[in-house]
């Protein structure tokens, strides 16, 4: 059966213009909206490049074609026969790429029928997430979420060409591997060959392409799928894309070179949008003093002043209390705050205190010195000089025994005082590099965890400090920022076993638990392992970046629910009782 009959496509709807002009054209897609004027019928039809709209004359048509026109309904599926005329000055729509022509049908087959979708196919539905998340198939029509997989289809391939360019090889590495959790749980796997043990799913290549700067590939990319079973969030999916890189013989700098170099030519390429040829670079402890947050975004200013020194001598208890806690003081000014409500700012406080603050203190700046909230306690002329306040500005405070609470909380209040500054500006793009991150991180019960991974090479200065105070040890460890979101991170990797085995054993690994876990990569490393660095950036981050997203399951085909479900298809799902036999499990009820 010959579905298309004679209606073979022989243009997009979006790619009919006014150079058609007289000829005859076949065009195929969904019935986007219909309308009737007098018996002469318009159908808007809308394919993958856009829409053109058709139009009906009942004297240009045979009657069963114009019965079929008169019988079509909002996302049937049609093949339309027609010539390409002007439209008239009047009917010009100047919004529309097609805007200016219509197709004058001549022959029309309806290919299939559809039920009436349970929301508008339009890029402003109010529909839920969950109903058309459940209706993929449906949401997937609306052109903005088409437009971000075709310009996700252009960053990768993009990507791909800049790295090739760069003399790097894409390899694939394993997706079924061994268990060995890097942070988040693994997705495990039943070997049905092999009792009793278990594949995992692969957080990241992490450990293979380490592996193949040892075999010597020199420079490894892969476009990776890495699952994590982890809690998720806007920017978080249980599967989600990397662009995996990993070199031999470099330092940091050439990892950032390489990176702005590819950000350069993808923006330049996809959205037509110059990056600076360097982007600027923090160390994390610049970023959380200036800015209270280690992906900070710097579109707007509100950077943060250390008072720590002027707490010292304080009058004001809160803040001397903390600083003599060894702890410290951080403060904002917010110019023409001063005219907050009070709910406004009570709103501020319980943000800061969602990060461990104790409170917000606060003053605005009048004419006459400071006023409100603890103005008091407060050394008006050297508090407002410290912070460059001005009469109409409004000053926060935030001291804490625990610098990085100090600085978190303050920072989560500028989040949200910035948010009014960068409405509009999504497609502003600042990236910033943060490095030299802390390697571990103290755990509830006096231990030490990996801050990021414990693959990543201790600053060379610190070394010597990994046995002795392992808190104050910082790795050549990177994270590239843009508008506050974290789109990559990365580090020099440790290539020496002597050093892999001393990191282990900070955080609680045995020689023998390292050897178990580990063995295969320490055993590598006896087989002239050379230095080598890489990073990963997150293509589904990227994209929701370009795009000027919120939430990536904007810019992902077929994302995971936050309770990282599938509410297309139903998964995940029970199995058949004698697949779960075959695997050698048993399932027990709760």
């Amino acid at each position: 059966m010959d579905t298309m009959g004679n209606l073979k496509r022989t243009h997009h709807a979006g790619h009919v213009s006014a150079d058609l002009t007289g000829q005859t054209v076949t065009v195929a897609g969904w019935v986007d909206r219909l309308r009737d004027h007098g018996g002469v019928y318009f159908v808007d039809l809308r394919d993958w490049t856009g829409i053109v709209q058709v139009v009906f004359h009942p004297e240009n048509l045979p009657a069963e074609a114009l019965a079929a026109a008169y019988d079509l309904g909002r996302e049937y599926v049609v093949a339309v026969s027609g010539v390409v005329t002007p439209r008239p000055p009047e009917m010009v729509n100047s919004k529309l790429a097609t805007g200016a022509i219509e197709i004058d049908a001549r022959e029309i087959r309806v290919l299939n029928v559809s039920r009436t979708p349970p929301f508008a196919i339009v890029d402003d539905t109010d529909a839920s997430e969950d109903l058309r998340l459940k209706f993929r198939y449906l949401d997937l029509r609306r052109p903005t979420l088409q437009e971000s997989l075709r310009l996700r289809n252009r960053v990768t391939l993009s990507v791909r060409h800049h790295l090739n360019e760069q003399g790097f090889c894409e390899v694939e590495t394993p997706m079924l591997v061994r268990p060995t959790p890097e942070g988040a749980r693994d997705y495990l796997v039943p070997a049905r060959l092999h009792r009793g043990k278990f594949y995992a799913l692969p957080q990241s290549p992490q450990l293979y392409k380490q592996i193949l700067m040892v075999a010597g590939i020199d420079k490894y990319f892969q476009i990776a799928r890495c699952l994590r079973d982890e809690d998720l969030r806007a920017d978080r999916q249980p599967e989600h894309t990397q662009i995996d890189i990993e070199m031999s013989f470099v330092t940091e700098d050439d990892v950032f070179r390489l990176i702005e170099g590819m950000m350069g030519q993808v923006f330049r390429e996809v959205l037509g949008i110059s990056l600076p040829a360097e982007f600027p670079r923090l160390t994390y402890r610049e970023a959380m003093d200036r800015f209270g947050s280690d992906k900070p975004d710097t579109r707007y200013g509100l950077e943060m002043v250390d008072l720590t020194l002027m707490g010292k001598t304080s009058e004001f208890g809160v803040f001397r209390s903390a600083v003599d806690a060894g702890g410290a003081v951080r403060a904002l000014c917010v110019p023409g705050g001063a005219s907050m409500s009070r709910k406004e700012i009570d709103d501020l406080t319980e943000k800061a205190k969602l990060y461990g603050a104790k409170g917000l203190a606060w003053v605005k700046v009048a004419e006459a010195g400071l006023e409100g909230g603890s103005a008091k306690f407060l050394d008006g002329p050297a508090v407002t000089t410290a912070l460059g306040g001005k009469p109409g500005d409004l000053l926060l405070f935030v001291a804490d025994a625990r610098l990085d609470v100090a600085c978190r909380s303050l920072g989560a209040v500028r989040s949200v005082l910035g948010e009014p500054l960068i409405k509009g500006r999504e497609m502003e793009f600042n990236f910033t590099w943060v490095r030299e991150f802390p390697l571990f991180e103290p755990t509830d019960n006096g231990g030490w965890a990996p801050a990021h991974h414990i693959f990543s090479m201790p600053l060379e200065e610190h070394v010597e400090l990994l046995e002795s105070d392992p808190g104050r040890v910082h790795a050549q460890l990177y994270d590239l920022v843009c508008n506050g979101v974290e789109l990559a991170s990365g580090s020099i990797r440790i290539h020496r076993r002597d050093i892999q085995e001393r990191v282990m054993k900070v955080i609680g690994l045995s020689i023998e638990e390292a050897e178990s876990r580990f063995g295969f990569l320490l055993e590598a490393f006896q087989y002239g392992a050379p230095p080598h660095g890489g990073i990963a950036p997150g293509l589904d981050r990227l994209i929701m970046v370009m795009t000027g997203r919120r939430s990536i399951r904007d810019v992902i085909a077929f994302p995971k629910t936050q309770s990282a479900t599938s509410l297309m298809d139903g998964c995940p799902a029970q199995v058949d009782e004698r697949d779960v036999r075959d695997l050698h499990l048993k399932i027990t009820a709760e």
